[in-house]
């Protein structure tokens, strides 16, 4: 998927604002998309990604977060933990089938259909030029930072 660009998509974000993928050309993009809001995982990427975010913002970086909660989810996990950077609601899956990032996970024994832990690098130009998918959250921010700061 890497070295192509991704189809322009909107969607809505924390703070009243929309998201437009075409009006982030310009800057870096790190997109990571993760399961659920306030779930000991995602809070921890979350808190790891406001903790670098001064780094990636040196680093010309924007971050956003995609998860498939509600805005009004979106909007106490950003608060309580103190993000940032902007929250986007997927709730009709439309980045994260443009990303492939649903896929059938076992959770306590059963199947679910849920959102795999991922990260995106685009270029200023809208590329896609790096990927992270099944990303464990311990030293994953770090790298993540490490590549952009290559760009």
């Amino acid at each position: 998927m890497t070295n192509q660009t991704i189809q322009d998509f909107t969607l809505p974000s924390t703070s009243g604002k929309t998201f437009i993928l075409s009006e982030q050309r310009g800057k870096n993009l790190v997109i990571y998309f993760y399961p659920k809001d306030s779930t000991p995982g995602c809070t921890t990427q979350g808190q790891q990604f406001r903790d670098f975010y001064p780094e990636f913002q040196k680093a010309n970086v924007e971050v956003v977060g995609i998860s498939r909660d509600s805005l009004k989810s979106h909007e106490n996990f950003k608060a309580k933990f103190e993000f940032p950077f902007e929250l986007l609601s997927d709730s009709e899956e439309l980045a994260c089938h443009l990303f492939n990032v649903i896929k059938m996970k076992k959770m306590y024994g059963k199947e679910v259909r849920g959102i795999e832990r991922s990260t995106f690098v685009i270029n200023t130009k809208g590329e896609l030029v790096r990927e992270w998918r099944g990303v464990k959250v311990d030293g994953h921010i770090p790298e993540v930072l490490d590549f952009v700061r290559t760009l």
